[in-house]
């Protein structure tokens, strides 16, 4: 990929997916069905939905789901409890589709993230629904049978596919609008504040 004039790197062409109204909860299978899509894979995001590893939002003993194991709870409907999933069954679910090309960026520098952009692969993040870091009162600390996991109910997965020097470029399910301009330096801190979760392809 070569910037434009202003310096602007984007990806063209990534289709942009709605998770609503069928999946209220599910932006990071949309995410991944945009990503996987513009892999030349042919999947939706309902078939996703019934693949992502599930865990009950609390077992028999009260004790909550952990979203590294799996999506936690009620994807379909705010009538019942749920939250969402983080980037090991993300990462599960697409080696399925892309065996052997699934790269996991997690934990890397924000720059890992822009140089698969630059490269030509759009990024999977899990980030927050205002893309700013939050104050310590929007998270919570669930103990799950695996340890304990920082939860917030602002969580929220968009696909990357171009930054330049002010903004990032995101298609987010939450949004009719594809390509859309976030402050680049903000929704780095969410990025970060959320533990730096990146899913790309080679």
């Amino acid at each position: 990929m070569v910037p434009d004039a202003s310096g602007k790197i984007v990806i063209n062409d990534v289709p942009h997916i709605q998770q609503m109204p069928e999946l209220p909860r599910g932006c990071e299978v949309t995410s991944l069905t945009m990503l996987l899509q513009y892999a030349g894979v042919s999947v939706d995001k309902m078939k996703l939905a019934t693949e992502i590893n599930t865990v009950p939002f609390r077992d028999q003993n009260g004790v909550h789901g952990n979203p590294n194991e799996g999506f936690v709870g009620d994807m379909y409907s705010f009538d019942n409890s749920g939250y969402g999933v983080y980037h090991d069954p993300i990462v599960d679910l697409a080696e399925t589709y892309l065996p052997g090309r699934i790269i996991d960026l997690t934990g890397q520098s924000i720059d890992s993230v822009y140089k698969m952009i630059k490269s030509g692969s759009p990024v999977w993040v899990i980030t927050n629904s205002r893309f700013a870091s939050l104050p310590q009162s929007e998270f919570s600390v669930w103990n799950t049978q695996t340890g304990t996991v920082q939860i917030t109910y602002r969580e929220h997965s968009v696909l990357v596919v171009g930054y330049d020097d002010n903004y990032v470029y995101i298609n987010d399910p939450l949004t009719d609008q594809s390509y859309k301009a976030v402050p680049r330096g903000s929704f780095e801190e969410s990025w970060v504040q959320m533990g730096k979760q990146a899913v790309s392809y080679q």
